[in-house]
């Protein structure tokens, strides 16, 4: 009898749900916003501008089986949610093999789309983001943005794990970010300069704090005015580049597949961050007004100096001499802003005792 039975459960069909996937996905579209954004992390009319490109740029089209709106749904409920294949099949009715299928085609096309919106973008003359800020201008008028490094979580073999053990021996992939003054991520650009943390060089083209002084936010918060020109320096540098924290904290709030990466092949892996700056940017372009940004839009907000587990950098070797070009260019603007400072304290003093 059990057997017989055994044998039962053995001959029943898994995908039995009266709601097909292409149902699923009209049903949700026709719904209440905010599920549609809670599900997929993105509105409703970005997702539908996502499908068309993709599909205008003949990178997806519909399958025999499959839509791409679909496919993209599939992909954008793995990356944000970290949800497994086995719920994604049963929730949109398809086959293990086809979810998997279409999660690894879209996340292909995905990158592909990321050539073309993850660049900088050309600005004739200062970013406005700089320009209207009187305590950035002119100090960072040559400015493009920030740079800072994430450790990914990781699945990786046994023989390799070394070359992938983070500081606090956790399985990683170190990726670096570069973003624009618009929450845009970037590739990195030459010639001028990016702002970063202490954790890596002062070097051309990259400014970098003084050391041993106060930096983070928190740090100068209730602790009354900056002590001298490198703690003036450090407050503001680290202001401006408070756009690099909160860019990484809107991306691995909407994508919780970063924290804790499923076990797919390393190759699969690297793509995913790159997969999500091009999503990232995708919603930044379309929408501006975006929950998440709109949560991270204020300059001035204090990110945890760790965001997660993974920010510990490694230090970075460098010769000593390649330090001196951009430590005479900080100390000049470190020079420069601490005398408009105390110049613009005179006055304030001034004008409150006439007063």
């Amino acid at each position: 009898m059990m057997t017989e039975y055994l044998g039962y459960i053995d001959r029943m069909l898994c995908r039995t749900s009266s709601l097909t996937g292409r149902m699923y996905i009209q049903e949700i579209l026709d719904g209440h916003p905010h599920v549609f954004f809670d599900n997929f992390r993105m509105s409703k009319h970005v997702f539908v501008n996502f499908c068309s490109i993709l599909k205008e740029m003949n990178l997806l089209q519909d399958g025999k089986k499959v839509m791409v709106e679909e496919g993209v749904a599939m992909f954008l409920l793995i990356v944000g949610h970290n949800t497994r294949h086995r719920i994604c099949v049963d929730r949109f009715q398809h086959s293990f093999y086809t979810s998997s299928k279409w999660f690894k085609r879209v996340l292909r096309v995905v990158c592909t789309l990321g050539t073309y919106i993850i660049r900088p973008y050309e600005y004739n003359g200062v970013h406005p983001h700089i320009l209207n800020n009187p305590k950035w201008f002119p100090y960072f008028k040559n400015c493009l943005g920030d740079i800072d490094g994430i450790h990914v979580s990781a699945w990786t073999p046994s023989s390799i794990q070394t070359s992938f053990r983070s500081r606090k021996v956790i399985v990683t992939q170190n990726v670096m970010f570069a973003c624009d003054f618009d929450m845009l991520f970037t590739f990195v650009y030459t010639d001028q300069f990016y702002l970063i943390d202490s954790g890596y060089p002062n070097m051309s083209g990259f400014l970098a704090p003084y050391q041993r002084r106060r930096y983070h936010l928190r740090d100068y918060r209730g602790q009354g005015r900056p002590r001298g020109k490198e703690e003036l320096f450090n407050y503001r540098h680290s202001m401006c580049r408070n756009i690099i924290e909160r860019c990484i904290g809107v991306l691995k709030a909407r994508f919780r597949i970063l924290k804790d990466m499923p076990n797919y092949p390393i190759t699969r892996q690297r793509l995913i961050p790159v997969a999500c700056c091009a999503v990232h940017n995708f919603i930044r372009r379309h929408h501006a007004m975006d929950n998440l940004f709109m949560d991270y839009s204020s300059d001035d907000m204090l990110m945890s100096v760790v965001e997660g587990d993974f920010n510990d950098q490694e230090p970075i070797p460098i010769d000593s001499s390649q330090t001196a070009q951009m430590g005479n260019v900080r100390d000049e603007i470190a020079s420069n802003m601490w005398n408009d400072y105390m110049e613009h304290l005179k006055f304030a003093m001034t004008a409150s005792t006439q007063s």
